[in-house]
């Protein structure tokens, strides 16, 4: 089988079955979409509603692709029909960036609904679009495959959603998406840059409001290292518990 027709099977699949019914659609619109509008409505200015813009952008990319992916994979897990895809002729690598393409392709159109809405009340000249691309399309990457690592390391969907919140909830409070990393105490702002989303946030906050601490090149190396480094760690996970 022809490495490129096994992933489009699988990801057409997964796009299919999962992603395009309409209660997975209907969700992936609307939480941004309530997201955007709670913050939005809370802001007094223009300038409140663009500085809130990358922090809603990232929690809309990591609520989305976390859920979907845990919930996928387990789900198939759970059912057994994950145990026929692992019979397969592809190698392991190629099936699990299958299963996870669709969750990245989802979470990164999800970031660009608060964007179109902000677009409507601030004006957004002067953003670095290509930077904002490129974080969007990388924490989309890593969330996702956080996503994988939680799916893999559980059996049940309820599980797969709790362990999920233990990461995703202090990243949120940790990662400068709201508030600035320099106010948080010492041990908690070495605690920050251990989570990929700080990178990505920052990259977020250089692209639209020229606000970045830390050089786009260290964010996007960091960032490649976390999504390297979950991948592996999954694919390690899934040999010794799923295969062997």
């Amino acid at each position: 089988m022809k490495p490129w027709i096994a992933y489009w099977s699988i990801l057409r699949k997964d796009m299919r079955t999962y992603y395009l019914k309409p209660p997975n659609v209907s969700w992936g619109i609307i939480f941004p979409l309530a997201w955007t509008l709670m913050f939005f409505i809370k802001s007094d200015s223009a300038v409140d509603v663009r500085s809130l813009l990358p922090g809603v952008m990232a929690l809309s990319i990591l609520f989305g692709t976390t859920s979907m992916l845990a919930v996928t994979v387990t789900f198939e897990k759970k059912g057994r029909s994950f145990d026929r895809l692992l019979l397969a002729p592809i190698p392991l690598e190629l099936l699990m960036l299958a299963k996870t393409s669709g969750a990245v392709f989802f979470g990164t159109l999800n970031a660009f609904v608060p964007v179109v809405m902000a677009a409507f009340v601030v004006d957004l000249g002067g953003v670095i679009w290509w930077q904002v691309v490129v974080a969007v399309v990388l924490i989309a990457v890593s969330s996702t495959f956080l996503g994988l690592f939680i799916a893999v390391a559980v059996s049940e969907v309820f599980e797969a959603q709790t362990f999920s919140n233990f990461f995703r909830f202090p990243m949120v409070f940790l990662c400068g998406l709201f508030f600035p990393v320099e106010v948080l105490p010492l041990p908690l702002r070495t605690l920050s840059h251990a989570i990929p989303l700080t990178y990505g946030a920052d990259m977020l906050h250089g692209g639209v409001n020229h606000a970045a601490r830390m050089p786009i090149v260290l964010s996007v190396a960091v960032l490649l290292g976390f999504c390297a480094a979950l991948f592996l760690v999954s694919l390690r996970n899934i040999r010794q518990k799923w295969i062997t």
